[in-house]
């Protein structure tokens, strides 16, 4: 029955949805908005000391920082808009509209101005975001609503070799939470369809490290390389309302598996020419080949419930991103940027959960400086990604998806 298909992929599609939900703010579904400043510049910040967003961007860079101490708060607010198009059956369809908010906390600790080590602490969020569409959509046997919470937390420090060379390194100790809902294929005597929900939380570990030579006043490079995170979910509910002719097959029961999140190695170059112009350029290759595939543990199994080994062959991918900085006085300093950023999922992987294409980035960004101790951060960032046809292998679901999104963001800095 086509029911017991659908229903034996269900678990599949919504695990992948743990770490999917976010496809439009990087490949596959990484997000970066770690940073107002450098979200200003195309996200870009590897090879420049811009401020404590240094923790993620480049760790060795966070020793050459002037203030002894100083926290850093912010947040984005995601506007997205996703359109799902079957031009065979000539059907549209929209996720219902939401906002996405993810934040930022650094704090940064240095004993003494001759101190040669620097201490931080980062939170922030890699991934997380909430997608609903009708429960009465197409693809509603695929998906209904997804809500993924996740949190980063990195103590960081680093070194000043000397007056050009910073090395640095941070653990990451990786959180989350998600919970999801999504259709049944068969009625009930009233003619509703059943619902399945899964709900659970997701740990794991890793490291951020990174390197920073400033060669001259003019020129320096960054190189940080942001290791993979493989997230365990253990003890996982899944929950179905079905019919009761088929309830025996789908019992309430609990689940596990381990997700490989991507690493992120990057290179990246800053050129002052002036003390007033800054210059950036990052390239980051991410490594989306570690996710091929989903392995999901059942603790109960029946004839329709068995565990899942699942196909994604993402494939490794790059995004190049530029951007400038321009002190327009004591008070005020402007950025612009740009970024394109190529999508890793292959032809045959796509589904509602990642309508993944390639994208283009652009932004800008203001400072304002209140006081010498109190800094104003803003950055708007407009994102718009390839219109993609394709058919999921799996599934056999096609469309055509198109996104964009605004991302207005903004940040408060206290240094002492």
């Amino acid at each position: 029955m086509v029911y017991f298909a659908l229903m034996k992929k269900l678990p599949v599609l919504i695990i992948s949805f743990i770490i999917s939900t976010s496809t439009l703010f990087a490949g596959g579904f990484q997000i970066n908005l770690q940073g107002q400043k450098q979200t200003g510049m195309g996200h870009a910040g590897t090879g420049l000391c811009l401020d404590n967003a240094s923790i993620l961007f480049n760790p060795g860079a966070l020793s050459f920082l002037d203030s002894l101490k100083g926290i850093y708060i912010g947040g984005s607010f995601i506007m997205p808009r996703t359109t799902y198009l079957d031009y065979q059956s000539r059907y549209v369809a929209h996720p219902e509209k939401h906002l996405g908010t993810p934040i930022t906390f650094y704090a940064v600790y240095k004993f003494r101005n001759s101190a040669k080590w620097n201490c931080g602490l980062g939170i922030y969020n890699p991934f997380g975001s909430k997608v609903q569409w009708a429960d009465d959509w197409k693809g509603q046997f695929l998906i209904r609503e997804i809500d993924l919470k996740t949190f980063f937390i990195q103590p960081t420090l680093s070194y000043k070799v000397n007056d050009k060379l910073g090395i640095g390194a941070g653990f990451v100790y990786a959180t989350g939470s998600f919970a999801l809902r999504k259709g049944v294929p068969i009625e009930d005597t009233l003619g509703n369809y059943g619902e399945g929900t899964l709900k659970g939380k997701a740990s794991g570990y890793g490291f951020n490290a990174g390197i920073y030579f400033k060669a001259t006043d003019k020129f320096s490079v960054g190189i940080d390389y942001r290791s993979q995170v493989t997230v365990s979910v253990n003890g996982g509910s899944a929950d179905f309302s079905v019919a009761s002719s088929v309830a025996e097959y789908f019992p309430s029961t609990t689940f596990s598996t381990q997700l490989r999140l991507p690493s992120v190695a990057t290179i990246g170059l800053g050129y002052t020419p002036n003390k007033k112009l800054k210059l950036a350029f990052d390239l980051n290759y991410v490594g989306w080949k570690s996710y091929d595939s989903l392995n999901i543990d059942f603790k109960e199994n029946t004839d329709k419930l068995k565990d899942i080994h699942s196909a994604r062959m993402y494939k490794n991918s790059y995004i190049f991103r530029l951007g400038a900085q321009y002190k327009l006085s004591e008070k005020w300093t402007l950025r612009c940027g740009t970024y394109y950023d190529m999508s890793p999922v292959k032809a045959g992987y796509l589904t509602p959960e990642t309508p993944d294409a390639d994208k283009l980035g652009i932004t800008a960004g203001a400072s304002f400086n209140v006081t010498k101790k109190i800094h104003v951060d803003v950055s708007l960032l407009y994102i718009e990604s390839k219109k993609r046809t394709d058919t999921n292998l799996e599934t056999g679901f096609s469309g055509t998806y198109k996104t964009k999104a605004v991302v207005p963001g903004v940040s408060l800095e206290y240094v002492f």
